[in-house]
């Protein structure tokens, strides 16, 4: 249960540093943010591929820029 806590709450965390940093305004309602932030996270994970479960600076980072990708491609794709 409190893994489940952690993702949401880190997955908030990350998406909101996302939409900050990406450039433009970035519509997206509390769960969107959540579950960007989520995507994010994976989306590092697989590119990394490290396993590693510990929190790190660069894991953070590459999370919200994975995250950030995830922006760019839902405008890309979706007009």
């Amino acid at each position: 249960m409190l893994n489940i806590i952690g993702a949401i709450i880190s997955g908030l965390i990350v998406g909101v540093l996302a939409r900050f940093f990406y450039p433009g305004d970035v519509d997206l309602g509390f769960f969107a943010t959540i579950a960007l932030g989520i995507g994010g996270s994976l989306f590092a994970g697989l590119i990394t591929s490290r396993g590693r479960k510990e929190f790190s600076k660069p894991g953070c980072l590459a999370s919200v820029l994975g995250a950030m990708v995830l922006i760019l491609a839902g405008r890309l794709l979706l007009g």
